[in-house]
């Protein structure tokens, strides 16, 4: 069963500096039908004005992965980790026992789009760690995968048995993914558009993915997707 969750449906938050989506509750969006997908629990599509971003604040129990889709932006976090991460850098935080961090727009005069995902650890506690990572998304490849369990192929291992997936796919291309039983999906649209199960998706959209042995979604325009593997 695959179910569509619209772009337009999500939360939306403007805040001047910031203009957030939120997929699933978040901050002050709070909908009882959307806590979150299995061990998934944020995607937050943020615009960020230029030199503008989120001061010091604190994380406990969560694994923090940003994607930047334009711009660039800056991190710095209490276990001394931090950069500045660009389209094609993915960073990755597991907040574990505790840690404070900072985002700001790495840049004055352009603004910053990224997509701010959360899923919850599948232990409590451990040290904070943080990593960034440039990873090679071929078009009309295979999917590139960005964290897993155990951080095979060069993927973040995070703390949750989930796999995370990023694609580029040129229009009229299609790409495939199976399940193992007893998994479940997530289909995250960054960019474009796709057709999945006679379903037309486009950018904003999101789709779980129940009960399905797999998967495939065709480029309706040149799309950039994630896919989330979920138990």
């Amino acid at each position: 069963m695959i179910t569509i969750r619209r772009g337009a449906d999500r939360g939306h938050a403007n805040h001047g500096w910031l203009d957030a989506r939120h997929t699933f509750s978040f901050a002050n969006y709070h909908h009882p039908d959307q806590m979150g997908f299995r061990a998934l629990r944020v995607i937050n599509e943020d615009r960020i004005q230029p030199g503008a971003g989120f001061p010091t604040h604190p994380h406990q129990d969560m694994e923090i992965i940003t994607y930047i889709l334009e711009g660039a932006l800056a991190h710095k976090d209490s276990t001394g980790g931090g950069g500045v991460i660009s389209p094609g850098v993915v960073q990755y935080m597991s907040a574990g026992s505790g840690v404070t961090h900072s985002e700001f727009n790495a840049s004055d005069t352009e603004p910053a789009h990224l997509l701010q995902i959360w899923l919850l650890p599948n232990e409590h506690g451990g040290a904070p760690r943080y990593q960034e990572r440039k990873i090679e998304i071929a078009e009309n490849g295979d999917m590139a995968l960005i964290a897993s369990p155990d951080g095979r192929d060069g993927s973040f291992a995070i703390r949750q048995n989930a796999e995370l997936y990023a694609a580029k796919v040129k229009e009229g291309a299609s790409l495939s993914h199976d399940f193992a039983p007893g998994r479940y999906g997530w289909l995250q649209i960054a960019k474009g558009g796709v057709e999945i199960g006679g379903l037309m998706m486009q950018a904003g959209d999101g789709a779980r993915i129940e009960e399905e042995e797999a998967v495939t979604f065709k480029a309706l325009a040149d799309s950039e997707v994630l896919l989330f593997d979920l138990p």
